[in-house]
């Protein structure tokens, strides 16, 4: 039997109560997320919640995507804040024209949960409260997986995220991958709004249920000893030279100087491996220069590899030069292999709608637009296969994925956000690497400019994470290697595909019911 039909879906508390409920939903997402205000974690329960309260209390399918997109506007642009402090500080805009672009970013975010209370609203009166859930949480782990894809991909924000602090609650990701536990989490969620529609038992129980079994699987898998094939140690150079300066040819030396002096402090404890940040040498490594040999002396004095990362390049057609931003690894025999990002930030890294843009060109500094790279193979010393991901490549579920797949049994972030000044920005991306960690069954070593530089485990816990803003070159010590692979490694795309079908197909069957019925 339907838990609710057009006919005896209650009115809701009007207009102002529903905008009520859709900034309670927006709220409860900011603070679930890492900000710089006060943070819950579960309040991340809070954002589908509101969504599917929406989606029972309005009287018409517009209004349940417009206030679902209201929703996911307001949590969007907050969490996004920091978008407009490259825009002023390094793009040169005012205020008044800076703050509106992390506003615009959340409208278009906005659009997904807009379909996602539209969606609830249209299939409300055609399931049981127990299948409305599990179709709300197939449809999020669908549109979650979309995001990261569509227009490039902006998969910030998965609900999952939110739970990062608490290690054993994102066990479950190295099974069903980072969207599947934000389809649970939407799941739960929704549960729990149809149960207060007359109060039913079910979905909480079910809901109950569902977190409880979430809650013993992360305990259980947080104290199962794990099996490494081997481990290394690295120092992690935090050079935080400043962004407004890296790239005037006047501090190349300076940068250089700075890089090996930390690097010489940290080679006291004799690590195994040098990780310097994205584009910490403001240059071309590749084309012989003072600076690019002061660099392999540096490696070849010191007796230990180095990864740095460089602009690069090489000749296209037409005698075109393609640059590349890329990290390469130096050897001490003076051997250097060489990867390129493969995943472009749009308006950071190149310009979407072309060249000539005065907003644009003061925000590609450097070198200007880069090219997507296709050297992607791991960079490989001794018995460490390093999977690259530079700078927000970290949030890409598939590149993790394709990392692993060539080989690597460790993952590596190098990344520069001294774009987002004191902000949450490199919070929030630390923790979407801790996500790639989990789902890979890989240990993560992050290496950054001005931090957060940190080693995350293979269980998704954080190892001292340095300050912001410092210069520091702490030593790791005993990072694991792993061979062995994930469930979610060997069920990745099926996953979010079959996810994405039966969404589809519970949808058709909501609508032709809610059809015959409307015949009826």
């Amino acid at each position: 039997m339907n838990f609710l039909s057009h006919r005896s879906a209650v009115r809701g508390p009007g207009l102002d109560g529903a905008v009520a409920l859709a900034v309670l939903g927006g709220a409860g997402a900011f603070f679930a997320f890492a900000n710089p205000v006060a943070r819950l974690p579960l309040l991340i329960l809070l954002f589908p919640w509101c969504l599917a309260r929406l989606a029972l209390m309005v009287q018409s399918p517009k209004r349940a995507f417009r206030l679902g997109w209201l929703c996911g506007t307001l949590a969007a642009s907050a969490g996004l804040y920091w978008i407009a402090l490259p825009v002023h500080y390094f793009g040169f805009l005012p205020w008044i024209l800076a703050v509106p672009c992390p506003i615009a970013m959340g409208c278009v975010l906005g659009l997904y949960t807009g379909l996602f209370c539209w969606v609830l609203y249209i299939t409300r009166g055609s399931f049981g409260p127990v299948l409305w859930g599990v179709f709300a949480g197939l449809f999020w782990w669908g549109q979650e997986a979309v995001k990261g894809l569509l227009f490039t991909g902006f998969p910030w924000f998965p609900l999952a995220e939110a739970l990062v602090p608490w290690p054993w609650a994102i066990q479950s990701v190295s099974v069903i991958g980072a969207y599947g536990l934000s389809a649970l989490l939407a799941m739960c969620a929704v549960w729990l709004a149809a149960a207060g529609q007359g109060f039913k038992a079910r979905p909480v129980v079910a809901a109950l249920g569902l977190l409880a079994i979430l809650t013993g699987y992360g305990v259980w898998s947080l104290n199962r000893p794990l099996t490494p094939s081997g481990s290394f140690s690295a120092a992690l150079v935090q050079g935080n030279v400043d962004q407004n300066v890296k790239w005037s040819p006047d501090m190349q030396d300076e940068t250089i100087h700075r890089y090996t002096s930390l690097s010489s402090d940290a080679l006291i404890h004799k690590p195994d491996i040098l990780l310097w940040p994205e584009t910490a040498m403001p240059f071309f490594f590749q084309e012989p220069s003072t600076q690019s040999a002061k660099v392999a002396e540096f490696a070849r004095r010191s007796g230990i590899p180095l990864v740095t990362g460089s602009p690069g390049f090489e000749r296209g057609k037409d005698r075109e030069v393609l640059i590349f931003n890329s990290a390469f690894l130096v050897t001490p025999d003076g051997a250097v292999s060489q990867y390129d990002k493969q995943h472009l930030v749009p308006f950071g890294e190149y310009a979407p709608f072309g060249n000539g843009i005065p907003i644009l060109d003061t925000l590609l500094q450097g070198v200007g637009a880069f090219t997507p790279g296709t050297r992607t193979e791991p960079l490989r010393w001794g018995r460490v296969a390093m999977g690259m991901l530079i700078c927000y490549e970290s949030i890409f579920p598939e590149l993790a994925q394709k990392r692993v797949e060539d080989g690597a049994n460790v993952l590596v972030n190098l990344s520069n956000d001294a774009w987002f000044g004191r902000s949450a920005a490199p919070v929030q991306q630390l923790e979407l690497a801790a996500l790639r960690a989990v789902e890979q069954g890989r240990c993560l070593v992050r290496a950054t400019n001005t931090g957060i530089s940190a080693v995350i485990d293979a269980q998704g816990r954080v190892h001292n994470p340095t300050g912001l803003f410092i210069s520091a070159a702490p030593v790791a010590e005993n990072i694991s290697l792993y061979s062995d692979t994930t469930l979610f490694h060997h069920a990745y795309g099926w996953l979010e595909g079959l996810a994405g079908l039966a969404a589809l197909g519970l949808l058709a069957w909501a609508v032709s019911v809610k059809n015959r019925n409307t015949k009826v």
